[in-house]
């Protein structure tokens, strides 16, 4: 083996890993909407995102203890409040309205956008400019996909939208953060101090809206909110910010182009949603446009 190869071989299992690591991210995802419908048989839109918040927040103040993290430095505060704000408190809450009104499907159109915009957030907040190659494949991905789930909704809007694209802006303002400080602290810390700063106002939140929204636990209800909670919130960012921090929150955000297929999946596995036959030809489009953004130049 020559010292180039030794020079290679780490950063390309560092590469795999995270890509790795960013795609539990994206399969963790891809179960939010299906378990936020569970989770709105027995909560409120208000109620559940407080609750699940609250719970994630002892989960991860819970691991922070345990392996005794230190406090942030101060210059990293105001990042994590921009991650609390989009992906912890803001997504959670607009999204949730949104599927008040809106199936899972069209609700995955913002999950369309989000790569897109991410990648544009990062190129603005980071300074990293992808190539040519990328912005051409993270179009075509995201135009399949805004396609395929506007067809799959009947190409109608809803009330619901507002909130969603509301959503689409904040989430990828998150990402853009939690992914640039995972860089500095391991990701499993970056959200996790996200959650600790929000506990107060989520604790303060809780008990307000479930003395107005009344709670008729279910047997899906809970584990709804079981997954968003633990699953989604906290370990689907640790490992997302993980996988960033690896291979760069440009190309991590492009995997998300597989997450609204992989709602539709389960959405009509756990919600009797039915599957457009143009599905599986979105999905062959989308890996394509994926396979592309992850091997073209950054």
């Amino acid at each position: 083996m020559t010292a180039q190869d030794s020079a290679t071989r780490p950063t390309t299992i560092a590469v795999s890993n995270g890509t790795l690591l960013a795609g539990l991210g994206v399969v963790a995802f891809s179960l939010t909407f299906p378990s936020t419908v569970w989770g709105l048989e027995s909560f409120g839109p208000w109620s559940l995102v407080a609750v699940r918040s609250v719970l994630a927040a002892l989960v991860a103040g819970g691991f922070l203890l345990a392996l005794r993290a230190p406090l942030p430095e101060r210059r990293h505060w105001a990042g994590l409040a921009v991650v609390a704000a989009g992906v912890i408190v803001g997504f959670p809450l607009l999204t949730t309205l949104a599927l008040q009104t809106s199936s899972t499907s069209h609700a995955a159109v913002v999950v369309g956008l989000v790569p897109l915009t991410t990648a544009a957030f990062a190129a603005v907040r980071t300074g990293r400019r992808p190539s040519r190659t990328f912005w051409l494949a993270a179009l075509a991905g995201a135009a399949v996909v805004i396609a395929f789930t506007v067809q799959q909704s009947g190409g109608a809007l809803h009330s619901g939208d507002v909130y969603l694209f509301g959503a689409l802006v904040v989430c990828a303002a998150g990402y853009t953060e939690g992914g640039r400080l995972a860089r500095e602290f391991p990701g499993w810390q970056v959200i996790g101090w996200a959650l600790v700063l929000t506990l107060p106002l989520a604790m303060a939140g809780s008990a307000v809206a479930l003395a107005f929204e009344p709670v008729r636990l279910t047997a899906h209800g809970v584990i709804g909110l079981a997954w968003v909670a633990a699953g989604s919130t906290f370990f689907g960012l640790y490992v997302w910010y993980s996988g960033m921090a690896s291979i760069g929150i440009a190309k991590a955000s492009q995997l998300q182009l597989a997450q609204p297929l992989l709602t539709l999946v389960w959405s009509v596995s756990l919600l009797d949603e039915e599957l457009a036959p143009a599905a599986p030809v979105a999905a062959a489009a989308v890996l394509v446009c994926i396979a592309v953004t992850q091997r073209a130049r950054s």
